[in-house]
């Protein structure tokens, strides 16, 4: 894997992009108004999909779920195979349970599921891991956490929470799989990919190992994608969130505008 130096990368005139997750299924979509207001060609490509794991796989794991009195959701993904699991098992989740939350859009998803009530529902105010876990420490005493993950854990926020002493477990309740996106990569000629996950990276290295960043550039969104992008020796060039940038497609928009200046 050839690494990149910071001068090495050049800033092209961005016109295409690819996202590395599903298209919007709303027209409301900032990202399409990204492509309007900057003349963009945005293509949506997932690098993983995401596969639950069944109860009997679950209950090898030995936790009960219903035992926890707080539950932390990172994701929807997680939101989506808790409450799965849970159906499935015929669980009973009392009402008095504490949900915790990365972002409000995670927290807010959680009206599919429970009757959400503000004093029931925390999440940071950033969108970043660093503030969903000082959410947490003000609540952690007396309280047992769940911590519903992928096979991928979020390995920052697990080391802050064991440094904090917090109770909790870290269950799998669903699993990262890499799709073929070799065609998209190699054919797309893309000024700019914006990467969601570390599993998006290692998906990128599975399908082309030799890939080589060249003049691309490259986005990041949480400080685990962060992590995995410098880690594979990939320049960055656009991270979020950030104070004021609670989105990719906000990210995307400043560097875009900072760039026309």
């Amino acid at each position: 894997m050839e690494k990149k130096g910071r001068n090495q990368i050049k800033s092209p005139a961005v016109s295409k992009i690819l996202i590395t997750q599903p298209k919007p299924e709303s027209e409301k979509s900032p990202y399409f108004d990204l492509e309007k207001k900057y003349n963009l060609s945005i293509t949506f490509q997932p690098f993983i999909r995401i596969e639950g794991v069944t109860s009997k796989e679950f209950r090898k794991q030995k936790i009960e779920i219903q035992t926890y009195s707080s539950y932390i959701f990172t994701s929807r993904h997680a939101i989506d195979h808790f409450f799965r699991l849970v159906d499935e098992m015929r669980i009973t989740v009392s009402q008095e349970s504490k949900y915790f939350c990365i972002s409000e859009s995670v927290a807010l998803y959680l009206q599919k599921f429970i009757l959400y009530r503000k004093r029931k529902v925390f999440f940071g105010v950033d969108g970043s891991n660093k503030r969903l876990v000082e959410v947490i420490l003000k609540h952690k005493n007396n309280e047992r956490f769940l911590f519903p993950c992928s096979d991928h854990a979020d390995n920052e926020i697990v080391a802050m929470l064991r440094a904090e002493e917090c109770v909790f477990d870290l269950p799998v309740m669903y699993k990262t799989v890499s799709n073929d996106i070799r065609k998209v990569v190699e054919q797309g000629n893309f000024d700019l990919i914006c990467f969601f996950t570390s599993s998006g990276v290692k998906s990128l290295f599975e399908n082309i190992p030799n890939y080589t960043q060249q003049n691309t550039l490259i986005g990041a969104f949480g400080a685990g994608t962060v992590k995995a992008v410098v880690e594979a020796g990939l320049q960055l060039s656009i991270k979020a969130p950030e104070p004021q940038i609670p989105s990719m497609a906000a990210a995307i928009a400043l560097f875009l505008g900072s760039e026309k200046k």
